[in-house]
């Protein structure tokens, strides 16, 4: 189901980082530096109090050891506790990140991102370019040698943006791979996973019937409407909102999904929404990167304390393109 505010529930989830597990927790781990799939995830390498029972003969592999460690951890926690391992990722390169490298971020925040593209090149709701494939291509072959090679299991639940370059990126990542009954690859398409809202027309989404089409066996949630009700020309959604937003994902699939271990395919800014809300240190993604986050959820009783304001900001914009100053 679409948000449900936090506020008006008897409960809440308290949500927090469980850190030590891998390398992107850490303050030393730069993220500009960091690559996914060299670093197998970041997964660090150590032992855990389960080992003794699970893998007294050191058979196992640091993933299937990690696996069991976190079903053990929700088998034995405290009433209204749970864990999830989040593998949060962010979608490949699409053409409006193509263009605001043409432009530069000042010109594209001004104009170019408030056009349908260039007469070129098109961004509005942008689809992946051959670079993007590419990287969620590179995502699959990683996940392929994990499950191969590793023992690692694939994620449980799938979500995704409703924007097409998220879709297309975890179609590219995960469509190919051999996927148990009991957990098959059909992304739920999530309104509230967006990236920030308003003015870019990169980030206003097609309508509902023409993402069914691309992909018509994909679950739409509750709610989900026909066309876009949340994109406007003339306003662009602050970080707060996003975090509060975020806050709104999260509970939904906290609250629905019983599920440990699950993927999601958004954005730049949402993901650095839904780490700033959990309370994890700060890490940028680059395009077709992925960081896994193991987080700890607790009920609460009583309501979740006011978010403060959530405006939607005026943006400054320009009447014509700016001028590019071209090297000699």
């Amino acid at each position: 189901m679409m948000g449900q505010s936090p506020e008006s529930k008897s409960t809440y989830l308290k949500y927090s980082p469980v850190t030590g597990y891998f390398e992107q927790d850490e303050p030393g781990t730069d993220p500009r530096e960091y690559d996914f799939v060299s670093h197998s995830f970041g997964l660090i390498e150590r032992e855990y109090d389960t080992d003794a029972i699970f893998d007294p003969n050191h058979e196992r592999t640091q993933w299937q050891r990690f696996h069991f460690h976190i079903d053990e951890l929700n088998a034995h926690a405290a009433p209204g506790v749970q864990f999830k391992v989040l593998y949060l990722g962010r979608h490949g390169e699409g053409y409006h990140n193509v263009a605001e490298a043409l432009y530069g971020t000042e010109a594209w925040d001004c104009y170019w991102s408030t056009q349908d593209g260039n007469g070129n090149i098109t961004w509005s709701d942008a689809l992946l370019t051959p670079a993007g494939i590419a990287q969620a291509s590179h995502a699959n072959a990683f996940w392929r040698t994990l499950t191969t090679d590793h023992g690692i299991p694939l994620p449980q639940s799938y979500y995704s943006s409703p924007l097409l370059r998220c879709l297309a990126t975890a179609y590219y990542t995960f469509s190919s791979l051999s996927h148990p009954k009991d957990s098959p690859f059909l992304p739920t398409i999530k309104e509230m996973l967006r990236e920030a809202m308003g003015v870019h027309t990169c980030d206003r989404r097609s309508s509902k019937s023409a993402i069914s089409k691309l992909y018509p066996d994909w679950p739409f949630e509750e709610g989900f409407e026909e066309n876009d009700p949340l994109w406007v020309s003339d306003l662009r959604e602050a970080d707060s909102a996003m975090v509060v937003r975020a806050r709104s994902a999260m509970d939904d699939i906290f609250n629905a999904d019983g599920n440990t271990h699950i993927s999601i395919s958004s954005h730049s800014g949402m993901i650095a929404s839904l780490l700033e809300f959990i309370g994890h240190r700060k890490f940028g993604l680059g395009t077709g990167q992925v960081i896994p986050v193991l987080v700890k959820a607790e009920r609460n009783a009583g309501q979740l304390p006011p978010s403060g304001d959530t405006p939607w900001e005026k943006v400054d914009l320009c009447t014509e393109p700016p001028a590019i100053l071209l090297p000699n």
